[in-house]
């Protein structure tokens, strides 16, 4: 079972909405994380990946999208050749220790508690795009 904050559906649209690309790569199959995701207006959702890093880059490629500049964020052993091509890593803090060892940043939220909203958050305030006026377009 996955779980999923609701404030992390709130900066993935507000990323959106501010033309932040998301790219989500999972491992598992699921239809309904498919429909949230979808919800929130994601398009780029990869489910069923077994080799994450070739998916990264791939989608890199054809979207002229330099490695240094994708922030990623992982959790366990499928994730480590992935992390160790983007610019930035990142992991919440209940991620393997090799994971938080080998990241940039370990944000304080566990996976499906708001991790992601802390990192989308930090990155978008670094670049001026994140306003606590922010108002999201609802779906």
């Amino acid at each position: 079972m996955r779980k999923m904050n609701i404030r992390d559906g709130y900066a993935l649209q507000l990323a959106i909405q501010k033309g932040y690309r998301i790219l989500i790569i999972s491992g598992a199959v699921s239809t309904e994380v498919t429909q949230r995701l979808q919800g929130l207006g994601l398009t780029d959702i990869r489910m069923g990946i077994k080799n994450k890093a070739a998916e990264l880059q791939e989608y890199c490629n054809s979207n002229q999208i330099q490695l240094s500049e994708v922030v990623c964020m992982g959790d366990d052993v499928p994730d480590i050749p992935m992390l160790q091509m983007a610019g930035v890593a990142c992991c919440p803090s209940d991620a393997i220790p090799s994971i938080r060892f080998q990241a940039m940043y370990v944000s304080p939220q566990k996976g499906g508690e708001g991790c992601v909203r802390d990192v989308i958050e930090k990155v978008m305030k670094l670049r001026g795009d994140w306003s606590e006026d922010s108002e999201i377009v609802a779906r």
